[in-house]
Parts: structure tokens; sequence; C-alpha cells
């Protein structure tokens, strides 16, 4: 068995191995990364007594576990890898490759050769083998899509020299997504949303033409956005199958069987990672009380023990737990809204008495969403007199494909008013001071932020954006390619010179913010570029608007090094304090 931790004092990402002589992280002279899409996924593989990984600086490496040995594989320069996988029929390893912008699905022998099996979309998910190793399958998208709009399942059977003669491809029925496909012997299934919900179907195929066999009819998404190459929410067992659904952002872990089905791990809110051992599940769970575990499951009892991970994060006190909140749809609301609410603790309520002031919280995406799961930020927070709302607004996953699809041009608006939805829901109970409303978010949640201290009337005392978008159209032209086109389907289109997006740029507007706001930024982003926050600070002070900004030189798009973490906070919590000193 094996398994990524990340080690934030490093700021890296170790691989380790768990085997009966127990578990030992493997020596694999860096960190383990996937840069692919700057997201990531499918990071490493295993065959046969060796290991295939991405190293930080993206060369393939591999080492023979009974040794210990290692050697670089592919050291393609300017090259970003993913989605690694092992083909075992042939001894190879297959992988998406990006290079001088192009994407394609590759094939790599034991002595580094390579070779093209399919270059012909934009984008390429992790492939998958079929347990003879006769057909391969994949997931692929073209711009402007993003994978969770529009996307196709690929399949071919391998020719002789294992190149692709024949790829077959289609969209899911009517259009959709489709995602994580996976073979259970040599019978494909898929995980598609052309329903309305991401739902486990069967594939066959007549006529060179795929037939989509739904294979549960829960109402409810089994997966979230593929963000990154390689998830995996569904794991074929000896007897039926491990999924997960998501009701209400919280995770349900199902064992489904002919005769009935039955919900295990009852007190974990998130699963991911699923995978089969001997006739047992692992999977990677969490929950709002302890550190990440990896799980064993017994599919015949249900029973479950935890094999690594699963610490409690103090032993003097208790984590604040999340509290469900659901606000219903109402008449200038189509859709109810979900969040999770976090009260100050209690010690610090003794202390300060009151209503609590309220850090509202929009996740980044924006077709994202917030789980109840522990996150040591958030117990900061509360036990230092603030309550937290974390808010899946319009656009979030796990509410189905329509409520994602609701944020298409409507992003800054949907999402704002829904913000403000979850806070007058809670002040008009009693749970927050609405004289201190603060609002936060990371990248995409950023610009919510921005876009919620400009609305009319909006009665915000502060305001953080970490690595937040602050300027959309000049953001699309030096984003990464990945989300070249996701801007415009957020947005809408921009017109000429970008007339219509002018209305929907912090930037251009920074005049109407109305409430002091805090800046950090990575200097090595690729995502949203360092540009956009320092444009914003300059031009919030160029208007007299009070704004600060802390600068990471060497971080990305999400800060990494557990110092970088504690000085953010630190600064937050500062600012919170007394958001109008400088």
């Amino acid at each position: 068995m094996f398994w990524l931790a990340s080690e934030p004092e490093a700021g890296g990402t170790a691989l380790w191995c768990y085997s009966r002589q127990g578990s030992r992280r493997l020596d694999t002279g860096g960190s383990v990364r996937s840069r692919l899409n700057s997201y990531g996924g499918g990071a490493y593989a295993v065959m046969d007594g060796v290991v295939c990984w991405i190293s930080e600086d993206q060369h393939l490496w591999v080492m023979d576990l009974d040794n210990g040995h290692r050697r670089k594989l592919v050291g393609t320069r300017g090259a970003v890898w993913g989605g690694v996988v092992a083909d075992s029929l042939r001894n190879r390893w297959l992988a998406v490759r990006e290079c001088h912008g192009r994407q394609a699905l590759v094939a790599i022998d034991p002595d580094g050769r390579l070779s093209v099996l399919h270059d012909h979309f934009d984008f390429y998910g992790a492939p998958t083998v079929s347990c003879d190793g006769r057909e391969l399958a994949w997931v692929s998208w073209m711009l402007p899509d993003m994978p969770w709009d529009q996307s196709f399942l690929c399949t071919a059977v391998v020719g002789g020299h294992g190149d692709l003669p024949r790829v077959v491809s289609a969209a899911p029925p009517g259009g959709g997504s489709v995602q994580q496909p996976q073979y259970a012997g040599n019978q494909l299934w898929v995980i598609s949303d052309h329903r309305g919900w991401w739902q486990p179907f069967c594939i066959g195929q007549a006529n060179g033409q795929f037939l989509w066999q739904p294979g549960s009819t829960a109402e409810a998404d089994h997966a979230n956005a593929p963000w990154q190459l390689g998830e995996r929410h569904a794991c074929r067992l000896p007897s039926g199958w491990a999924r997960v659904r998501y009701r209400n952002g919280i995770a349900e872990l199902w064992l489904e069987r002919e005769g009935g089905q039955q919900r295990v791990a009852e007190r974990f809110s998130d699963f991911r990672s699923l995978a089969r051992l001997e006739n047992d599940l692992l999977c990677i769970a969490r929950s709002p009380d302890r550190t990440d575990s990896i799980l064993r499951i017994c599919p015949a009892t249900g029973h479950f023990e935890v094999l690594f991970g699963g610490q409690r994060p103090w032993t003097e006190r208790v984590p604040v737990s999340p509290e469900s909140i659901v606000v219903p749809a109402g008449q200038d609301s189509r859709y109810a809204l979900q969040g999770f609410f976090y009260p100050p603790s209690g010690a610090s309520l003794n202390r300060n008495g009151g209503k609590p002031p309220l850090i509202l919280i929009a996740h980044g995406g924006p077709t994202s969403a917030a789980y109840a799961i522990f996150n040591p930020q958030i117990q900061y927070w509360c036990q230092r007199g603030f309550a937290v709302a974390e808010v899946n607004y319009t656009g979030s996953t796990g509410f189905g494909r329509a409520f994602r699809q609701a944020l298409a041009g409507q992003w800054g608006l949907a999402d704002v008013a829904d913000m403000f939805r979850m806070a007058d829901y809670l002040v008009d109970r009693g749970r927050a001071d609405p004289q201190r409303l603060f609002i936060q978010g990371r990248s995409s949640g950023g610009y919510t932020a921005l876009m919620a201290a400009m609305a009319p009337g909006s009665r915000l005392s502060g305001l953080a954006s970490l690595y937040g978008v602050t300027d959309p159209l000049r953001l699309r032209e030096s984003t990464h390619r990945f989300e070249s086109g996701y801007l415009d389907w957020l947005l809408g289109p921009a017109g000429e010179g970008g007339v219509y997006w002018r209305q929907k740029t912090p930037q251009r507007m920074a005049e109407r913010i109305s409430c002091p706001a805090i800046f950090f930024q990575g200097g090595q982003d690729p995502v949203v570029v360092p540009e956009q926050t320092r444009s914003m600070v300059n031009a919030m002070r160029k208007v007299g608007k009070p704004a600060q900004l802390v600068w990471f030189e060497h971080e990305a798009h999400g800060f990494r090094c557990s110092g970088n973490q504690a000085q953010m906070l630190d600064r937050l919590w500062c600012f919170y304090s007394k958001p109008n000193a400088q």
C-alpha cells in the first residue's frame, strides 16, 4: 500500500509504503508532485516491485523497492506530468505529458523511451487499463470547456505494438461531464452527470457507439469536480461496489451489493482514493475532529480500522464541530443554500460574551465546495472568539449539475448574494454580530470577497483576499492554459475590449470597496499571477482605501510552508482585531 503525505515544515510531499514489515517513508530524493494543469494528480504508480513518481522539478523517477535504488527515468526539459499508471502486461508506464502547450497520452518503457499514444484533444485525464491489459480508457476535453462542463469518454483496443490504432470517443448522451473511468474485470464503468447528478454508469459498445447503463439511481453526486487527475470515488469489491455520495456537503460511504446497501464509517465526512486490498476496502477518510485517516474496511461486516493517521489534534480541548446550515429557497432565490457554521469555542465565549464577530469564507474554485473536515485554521478563529461560516454558494459541487451550472455568467453576483444570504440568516437568529462581519476567500473566493465589498449596501467590516482574482480580463490573458476558457463561462462574453467585464472587475472600481482589505500573495503563482494582487493594492491605495499586502516570494497558488501559514494567521488576527489599522 502506498500513499502521499504532506510535510508542511519542509513545504513538500513524501511517498510512503506499507507492507507486512511495517510502514516506511521512501527516499525519493525530494518532494513528489505533479504540476500538470497546476493542480496535479496521479503523481505515482506501482508495478511489480517498482514505483514510478514525478519529482518536484517534473522528472520521472523509478525505484526498485527491494533495494531502494532509484534512477531518473525521463528528464524532458519543459515538460510537466500527471496521471501516471502502470501497464503491467507491456512492462511500461502510461502518463499524461504537457510540453510546449500541448498535452498527450504517452507510454514510457523501462529505459525511458517515450511513445505518443494519442494527442488529438486539448486535455487528458489519467488513463485506466482493463484487467487483461487489452484496452485503455480515459477522459478528454477541449478548450474552452472545463472537465466538469463537457468532456469525452475515450476507449481503445491496444495494438500489437502497444499503440492505439482506433480510438472511440463520445460525450455522454445529451452532453455532460464524464470522469473516473475504471474497469471491473474487463467491464468499463464511469461517473457521468448527464442525468443531473454525477452517477455511476456501466459502459457497453454496439456498432461503435457507447451504451450507458445506470449503475445507481441515488440522486446524489457520487464524485466532486475533477480538478486533479486520478481521483477515485468508487471501488469494485468481491461482491458489489463501494461508492461515495455527497449530500448537503457531507460525503457518505456506501457498500452496494445485491439485495441491499449499507452506509459505513459514518463518523467520517469525506472519502477519497478508494482502492481494494485483498478482499477489503482502503480509502482516505476525513472527519471534523481528527486528522486525515487511512481506513481499512471489511465489506462483509462494515467494520473499519484506522491504519494510519486519525489522531486527535489536541489532548487538552475538543475541536469545535461544524453545524450544517440550510437556508431555504425563497422568493429571490431558486435554490436552498447550504453551509457549515462553527460557533466560537466555549472558553472564548466566556471571555468575550455577546454575539460573536462572523468570518464568512468563500471557498475557491469556484467549482468546488466546503467540506465538514478538520481545518486547524477555522479552529484558530473559534478559539479567538470568532464564528465562522463556510458557504456552499451557487456553483458549488455536491448539489447536482443544475446547481453547479447556475453560476454560468453569474460569478460575482450569485455567489455574493449567497454569502449575504448566509450572513443574514445567522444574524437574524442571533448567532453573529451584524456590526462585525468579515469575508475571506482564496483564489476565486478572493474575487467573491472583493465583489461582496463592492455590493450596494455592503456592511462588511473587512475583507481578506488570499491570492484572489482582481482583474478577470488581464487574468484571462496571463493565466495557465487549463483555466484559460473558464472565465468566459463564469462571467459571460467579455465584449470588445472587455467592455462587459468592467463592472465585474474590482481593480477598475477600487473606490467602491466599502471596507479595509488585506491581501496575501505568492510570488510564484501560475494561476492568479502576482501582478493581479499588486495592482489591486495599488488601485485601492491610490483612491485612499486601506489595503495591506503580505508577500511570500517563494510560494505559489496556495501556501505550503508552515511558517508562512502561521504568519498569514497572525496577520489576519491583527487585521480582524483592528481592520482600520495600517
